[in-house]
């Protein structure tokens, strides 16, 4: 459906490790991105470098590393309330397959800990789904700002109806 545009992965990965830190500078207003939630804890926007139709990004606005550690259970909890929130909205925005939900990074480069939320389309065969859907290396979605800003602002409406 969208073509594929591969990226320089080695600049990708010179530049986790050594600019400052890519989640702050978003929550920071200092790198644009398509932000689609926000609120006194979190933040959500969908993935520069998305391997899937509306691949998105949920972060804590404070900057920690550890998936659970750096969280009492009731803000880890109220994180993954807004997780929900975003999975079922493009669920019921994207109407895929599967929606597949899982943190990554490393204490090497993007430390900020984030989850993915990547939403697998229909007819993808099996050998393509789970983590080859989300290998960068194959290459990214040519999205254009203005078809990623409708979808943001999509999926922006569907996250606001789901409770």
């Amino acid at each position: 459906m969208y073509e594929r545009q591969q990226i320089d992965f080695g600049d990708y990965v010179r530049r986790t490790r050594t600019e400052p830190c890519f989640i702050c500078r978003i929550v920071a207003g200092e790198l644009p991105h398509h932000v689609i939630y926000e609120d006194e804890s979190a933040i959500v926007f969908l993935n520069k470098y998305p391997t899937l139709y509306g691949y998105t990004l949920v972060a804590p606005r404070q900057h920690r590393e550890q998936v659970s550690g750096d969280f009492s259970l009731d803000e880890y909890l109220a994180l993954q309330h807004v997780i929900y929130r975003v999975a079922e909205a493009l669920r019921l925005e994207l109407q895929p397959a599967r929606v597949y939900i899982l943190s990554l990074g490393s204490q090497q480069a993007n430390r900020h800990v984030h989850w993915h939320i990547a939403p697998l389309p229909s007819g993808v065969p099996y050998e393509e789904q789970q983590f080859e859907a989300l290998r960068i290396e194959k290459g990214v979605l040519a999205l254009g700002d203005e078809e990623t800003a409708a979808l943001a602002a999509r999926v922006q409406r569907r996250i606001e109806a789901v409770d």
